[in-house]
């Protein structure tokens, strides 16, 4: 192996529950919501966002994606947030969507990288992704990011699996794709001849055939050490 692809939500990143922030960053612009109420709201935009992501493949659609989704929020809130127009809820929204790194993560990488691996964040996320790996600081521990949005195409299509590889510079038989969803990291890696881990640290994820599977990515790097 000379190279491990890697998933990012839920592999690399976790979000912290939005809905205390989202209420808090309300507040202060003078909007009363209730936790439950926030939450309500931002997981309606976030189903939005899920289905819409990939149509941010720059600046200027990030931007109107944004918007859009700081609409639905709109409309999934008490009336008296409407007060705050479309850009205050998307300042809201945005400082309200925090990341962060699982425990493990940096060591891992750290391991991963003295082993002589090539590293590339491969996620179904708009352009931002960068950003993001940036601001959690794992932008300097990777060798390199790839967006659905960037491809035109996300994980389990194959076309997304080879821009992966071309930015590690290796070919599918010298690469491993670490990813806590079976069917879109897992399964499409293996369709694609690529090495595949499940990273189920819930323990309830059933992975295909053929895959390997790892509570946490502590386990990652001796496990990426023992393929041929």
């Amino acid at each position: 192996m000379r190279a491990v692809l890697l998933d990012a939500l839920g592999t690399l990143l976790e979000l912290e529950d939005p809905g205390p922030p989202l209420a808090e960053e309300l507040g202060r612009r003078g909007v009363a919501v209730t936790v439950e109420e926030a939450r309500t709201a931002v997981l309606a935009e976030m189903t939005y966002y899920k289905d819409h992501h990939d149509e941010a493949s720059d600046r200027e659609r990030l931007e109107d994606l944004r918007l859009r989704c700081a609409g639905v929020l709109r409309d999934n809130l008490p009336a008296e947030a409407q007060a705050l127009g479309i850009g205050g809820l998307v300042e809201a929204l945005l400082a309200a969507l925090r990341f962060r790194p699982y425990p493990e993560v940096v060591e891992a990488l750290g391991a991963l990288r003295a082993a002589g691996l090539r590293l590339v964040v491969l996620s179904n996320w708009d352009v931002s992704l960068h950003d993001q790996l940036a601001a959690t600081g794992l932008a300097a521990l990777v060798d390199g990011a790839v967006s659905s949005a960037e491809v035109g195409v996300g994980k389990p299509h194959p076309d997304i699996y080879t821009r992966g590889l071309e930015v590690a510079g290796v070919g599918a038989d010298e690469a491993v794709m670490a990813g806590d969803s079976p069917d879109t990291d897992v399964a499409g890696a293996l369709a694609c001849g690529i090495e595949a881990v499940l990273v189920d640290r819930w323990g309830t994820a059933e992975a295909p055939p053929g895959a390997h599977r790892v509570a946490s990515l502590a386990e990652l790097p001796a496990l990426v050490e023992s393929l041929p």
